[in-house]
């Protein structure tokens, strides 16, 4: 059987692994790439197969760059099922709307100010085709083996870093193929700890942290600090967060902060309507995540909810410091890059980073010190404080991943490919994989085909 790494090879975002068993072909997630332009123009290529040959899709879970490519492979041609968790299922509806939303918002918005390249700029997919995506959607519950054809079955394993994530394995006459997609991390305040695996033929593993761990990071220590510091000198504290999962994680750090006074009684706006809608899902979805009634109630009460654009804006005219949460996590788009403009030029102000920044984002330049970013084809000083907290990542780290590893150690796999990384970090978690264990470890190229034992 042969698989193909079509993305998130060299890089840590575009999932996207082909599997070829005969005349059927199987898609492990269909992700966006993010980051750098080079990574970002793969979304406007033709996709590497065509994607009416295609059978199914499987999702690992519903961040964009795991599902965000759908409405176009649907529109190019896809005609087979995507099958996941029931949770990855109600997070795409809210994920893929509001990303052809966002396609649409900024090729107007790109047009009637001209600073696009292209005349007339075209979203990469509408809302339109969002919504086709979506009918192609069926869920499979967690543990529970279902049929791909051709022989192949598979099954989805709770991978905890956000609800409905798995881990897929992918199984014929007693040999597997696992994907990790994103591991999520055994502390975790939120979500319960990804499931450990007593056997894999061939791993494909994520190396998002894989040079470096969260340990004895007390990031909402630090969080409580940088508030106090920047309501003291009245400014306000900006947090990018991703709307699924981290901003969930922000506000029940806040919410605990609050109850143990260690932050002033200042104003916290959650200014993302997709973050809003996803927090009412992981108050339905609360088998998945360990808190208890209460706390998730207090979570959801420590920010007003701002829905439409006017409460967005009215942000502006507010002179109260004051902590806003607003989408993306890595500043790429939406809601955020308005509330960059207004703060970035202020020193007074702080803007709190809290997870990875992949390479080429605006998130990234602003942590590796720009003192000028672009948004909206404008140049806007950086004067404001930045800080990037480390201690919130919804993924594994090096030493939890190598943990995550010890219950292979009985049936350890026979390959070991690395994913999901920038070369450093992959490079560095094969290495210690290859130290520790002694397993045979690969970091794949982008579209490079294997054989696997399957």
């Amino acid at each position: 059987m042969k698989l193909t790494f079509a993305g998130a090879a060299g890089t840590v975002t575009g999932s996207r692994s082909i599997i070829q068993s005969g005349r059927r072909r199987i898609l492990i997630d269909c992700g966006l790439f993010q980051g750098y332009k080079q990574l970002r123009l793969r979304n406007r290529a033709p996709f590497p197969v065509p994607p009416k040959s295609i059978n199914t899709v499987l999702l690992t879970h519903a961040h964009l760059d795991h599902s965000g490519y759908l409405p176009a492979l649907v529109r190019d041609g896809f005609r087979g099922q995507v099958i996941c968790t029931e949770a990855t299922r109600d997070l795409c509806e809210l994920l893929l709307r509001d990303s052809g939303y966002l396609q649409e918002e900024e090729a107007h918005y790109a047009n009637k100010r001209g600073f696009s390249k292209h005349s007339p700029a075209e979203p990469l997919y509408t809302i339109a085709d969002a919504e086709r995506a979506l009918t192609h959607f069926r869920v499979a519950p967690f543990n529970t083996e279902f049929d791909l054809g051709d022989g192949l079955h598979a099954a989805f394993l709770p991978a905890g870093h956000i609800i409905g994530a798995a881990l897929i394995r992918v199984s014929r006459d007693g040999h597997s193929l696992v994907f990790s997609g994103d591991l999520g991390r055994p502390d975790s305040a939120l979500l319960k700890a990804p499931t450990k695996l007593r056997e894999a033929d061939t791993l494909v593993l994520e190396s998002t942290y894989g040079n470096r761990t969260h340990e004895n990071e007390d990031s909402f220590g630090e969080l409580a600090q940088i508030v106090r510091d920047t309501a003291t000198q009245g400014g306000t504290v900006l947090i990018p967060s991703f709307a699924v999962g981290r901003s969930q994680d922000v506000m029940l750090g806040l919410a605990r902060l609050k109850r143990d006074g260690a932050i002033p009684n200042l104003p916290i706006y959650l200014d993302s309507p997709m973050a809003i809608d996803a927090s009412e899902l992981y108050r339905r979805h609360r088998d998945q995540h360990r808190i208890t009634i209460d706390e998730c109630r207090a979570m959801f009460r420590v920010a007003q909810m701002l829905n439409t654009p006017e409460q967005s804006k009215a942000l502006a005219s507010n002179p109260v410091p004051s902590i806003i949460i607003a989408a993306s996590g890595m500043a790429t788009g939406g809601r955020v890059l308005h509330h960059l403009k207004r703060l970035l030029p202020d020193s007074r102000n702080h803007i709190v980073f809290v997870g990875f920044q992949a390479g080429g984002t605006r998130g990234a330049r602003l942590v590796a010190g720009e003192r000028e970013v672009k948004i909206h084809g404008g140049l806007h000083p950086v004067r404001a404080a930045i800080s990037q907290l480390y201690g919130l990542s919804a993924h594994a780290d090096a030493d939890q991943i190598m943990a995550w590893l010890e219950s292979l150690r009985r049936n350890p796999p026979k390959q070991v490919y690395l994913t999901h990384g920038e070369p450093a970090a992959s490079d560095a978690l094969r290495l210690r994989i290859e130290s520790q264990f002694g397993w045979p470890v690969r970091v794949p190229e982008h579209l490079e085909s294997v054989e696997v034992e399957l």
